[in-house]
């Protein structure tokens, strides 16, 4: 996961300020993961709450900043093929952020103790792979794909 988030962070880095910073999020919640879920549980730097907050804060500016601001970029260019790719991938993404919401209600009301925290993580891992892969996609697409026009409009 750390290996696609930079990878992702050296495609799209200083594009835009939103996306960077959200980069930088995705970075800070992949190493919160993977502390929480380190072998040596001894070191683990990172408590189930924390990991938490970095993920509801992750999975909020996600929807609430910038998948808006994707789509909002795609309609100005009145990119068609960009907006009928997020109505299909947008669903996955919601139904992710259910699930990450619903950790977040579990660990906050002590319903995951030791033996169901590793378990939850291990699904939570799985669904956060998936979500950066359906992000990554849609930056490349909403965003990427007029990056060019935007800078040739502004000249």
């Amino acid at each position: 996961m750390l290996e696609s988030c930079r990878n992702a962070q050296e495609r799209w880095g200083g594009v835009h300020q939103l996306i960077d910073r959200w980069l930088t999020e995705r970075h800070e919640l992949i190493e919160a993961f993977s502390s929480l879920t380190s072998q040596d549980a001894d070191d683990t730097t990172t408590t189930p709450l924390q990991f938490c907050q970095i993920l509801v804060d992750y999975v909020s500016a996600g929807h609430f900043e910038v998948y808006e601001q994707l789509i909002k970029e795609a309609e100005s260019f009145n990119d068609q093929r960009a907006l009928e790719l997020a109505k299909q991938i947008y669903p996955r993404l919601e139904a992710i952020t259910s699930q990450a919401l619903k950790f977040n209600d579990r660990v906050d009301n002590g319903d995951l103790r030791e033996h169901g925290l590793t378990t939850a993580l291990a699904i939570m891992g799985q669904q956060l792979h998936e979500r950066f892969e359906l992000e990554d996609c849609l930056i490349e697409v909403l965003h990427n794909a007029h990056r060019d026009q935007a800078m040739a409009e502004k000249a």
